[in-house]
């Protein structure tokens, strides 16, 4: 496999079927960062679609392009003024469709995503609904008056800080915004509002995607009474999506958010996917409370999401076998035939070779073993750029920040900035490889060693070992579509089974610094290879070396 990516054979091709996305593995893009082609120091979509061959190599079913519609980037491209356009700084229309056809050249399928639950400030439909309180889109936002002296209607937070409502003083009105103060909530009761929104979804589906991620799903719908949030008990708080210095963690989010009349909309959503069969959805989760259980009730039925994801994995809690077991039971025992899509790595969060690895004694042995855990686990995957060259995060200084969330929170909360600095493509390339310009981030000095032509070549390396275990991933669909159940091998050690039909593959995994020692299950074991890993089968039982894993077909 080479950094010129010819067309492989990957998931996408030997899985023909509807059901594709059901164990896919899906590798995130986040364009800004991934490939300059016009030297302004920004990723295009031409840089991607320049290296549609490099994620094709990898091995993985599809490509998740975070957004790169018209947006004035508050935040990034998740504050969007014009759905149904592509933002210059990124390319064209022209340019996206190329993207769409180099990939499809390349079996892989694309996902984009959707950014529904607000938008930016300067989107047409805001400008108008903020003219006055009788035009057409008077009713497309969340519009609320204060109370008698004046403050806002409720208590509910924004999650980057400050109070969720924003007054503006041509309506004399509050409009509601879960996140910056530039990008107002879209009111989800009005019907006009949702028909727009599946339109939204029609464009792009008409264009050749072939899905979506939904950014913020159970942040679609709030409260009409507008009731406030009740506040949350110090010991049941958490910073799974919020830093812990937040003050939106010292509420239950029941009323501004997770509400019960989501559930029809996502329904209609469904709907229209239903129109381009072998089109998916997958829906982002964030709740620190009942995560779980929304991506439960979204993905059961058969008739909502596809799949859905939590933050369960993507915070900083560490993995363990109690973890694992915990998380991966309780999704199963709240919704047996539903589908999650996991992840340890994303735009959002601190990447996980240093949210996880730091105090291990040997990080480059634990990451390779996660890769093992993560791929094995019963649900779809999604890879973080960068994640297969086992990127850490960054570790950058305050006037290098961006990200207005880091700048709010700093020192105690970084922002996201860490985890979106550019891909590295060349080791010696004065930018990396990244641009023929000044990077929008820093390139940290310590990820040009990890750069992929540093890489590609040896067969050691943590990229090849990516690509080796997507490739033997893939040949045993009991690890892609299988059922799993766990098997007893106490607490540093994480077995499982998983079984399709009549076959089934047994994993262990030893999350310790420990040689272990563990008894094998029951049936005959017939070990494989292809994996990475080395774990020894002795009369009656397995050997595990430290960070060490061990798979066999169990008869």
């Amino acid at each position: 496999m080479t950094l010129a990516g010819k067309k492989l054979q990957t998931g996408a091709e030997n899985q023909p079927d509807s059901d594709w996305w059901r164990g896919g593995v899906i590798y995130q893009v986040y364009p800004r960062s991934y490939q300059d082609t016009s030297g302004d120091g920004v990723g295009d979509l031409n840089g991607i679609a320049q290296r549609i061959g490099y994620i094709a190599s990898l091995g993985v079913d599809a490509v998740w392009i975070s957004p790169f519609f018209t947006s004035p980037m508050k935040d990034f491209g998740y504050d969007v003024s014009d759905y149904t356009n592509v933002d210059p700084m990124f390319g064209t229309l022209a340019d996206f469709d190329y993207l769409i056809k180099v990939a499809h050249e390349h079996g892989i399928r694309v996902i984009i995503d959707l950014v529904l639950s607000h938008t930016s400030d300067q989107h047409p439909w805001f400008i108008e609904s903020r003219m006055d309180r009788v035009n057409p889109k008077a009713d497309w936002y969340a519009w609320a008056d204060p109370k008698p002296d004046g403050t806002p209607p409720n208590n509910w937070l924004s999650i980057f800080g400050g109070s969720a409502w924003q007054w503006d003083g041509k309506r004399e009105q509050y409009y509601l915004h879960n996140f910056l103060t530039s990008q107002p909530d879209l009111n989800f009761h009005n019907l006009e509002v949702q028909a727009a929104l599946l339109d939204v979804a029609r464009f792009w589906l008409d264009r050749g995607v072939d899905g979506f991620r939904l950014d913020t799903i159970n942040f679609f719908f709030h409260d009409k009474d507008l009731r406030d949030n009740p506040p949350l008990a110090k010991d049941l708080r958490n910073d799974t999506i919020a830093p812990a210095v937040n003050p939106y963690n010292h509420q239950l989010h029941v009323y501004d958010k997770n509400r019960p009349e989501n559930i029809g909309f996502l329904q209609m959503f469904r709907s229209v996917l239903d129109e381009y069969p072998g089109t998916t959805a997958v829906g982002e989760v964030g709740d620190a409370q009942i995560g779980l259980q929304i991506v439960a009730d979204y993905t059961s039925g058969h008739d909502k999401m596809h799949m859905c994801y939590a933050f369960e994995f993507l915070a900083n809690a560490p993995i363990t076998v109690k973890r694992v077991r915990t998380v991966l039971s309780d999704f199963m025992a709240a919704a047996p035939e539903g589908w999650a899509c996991w992840a340890f790595s994303n735009h959002d969060v601190v990447r996980h070779a240093t949210r996880w690895s730091g105090g291990t004694v040997d990080s480059d042995r634990y990451l390779r073993l996660l890769v093992g855990v993560l791929l094995s686990l019963r649900g779809s995957v999604c890879l973080y750029q960068g994640e297969e060259l086992g990127l850490t995060e960054a570790d950058l200084a305050f006037e290098d920040l961006r990200d207005p969330y880091g700048i709010q929170f700093w020192p105690d909360f970084k922002g996201r900035d860490g985890c979106r600095t550019p891909m590295v493509w060349s080791e010696h390339d004065q930018c990396a490889g990244f641009t023929s310009g000044e990077p929008w981030l820093p390139i940290p000095p310590e990820h040009r060693q990890l750069a992929v032509d540093a890489q590609d070549h040896v067969q050691a390396s943590m990229l090849n070992h990516y690509r080796h275990f997507l490739a033997f991933r893939r040949a045993h669909r009991p690890l892609v579509k299988g059922a799993l159940e766990f098997a007893e091998t106490g607490d540093a050690v994480l077995s499982m089974i998983r079984r399709d039909g009549n076959e089934a593959i047994f994993c262990a995994f030893n999350l310790s610094e420990e040689t272990q020692m563990i008894d094998c299950p029951r049936g005959v074991l017939e070990p494989l290879d292809g994996h990475g890993f080395s774990g020894i089968l002795r009369s009656g039982t397995i050997e595990l070396a430290p960070y060490d894993a061990f798979f066999a077909r169990l008869g």
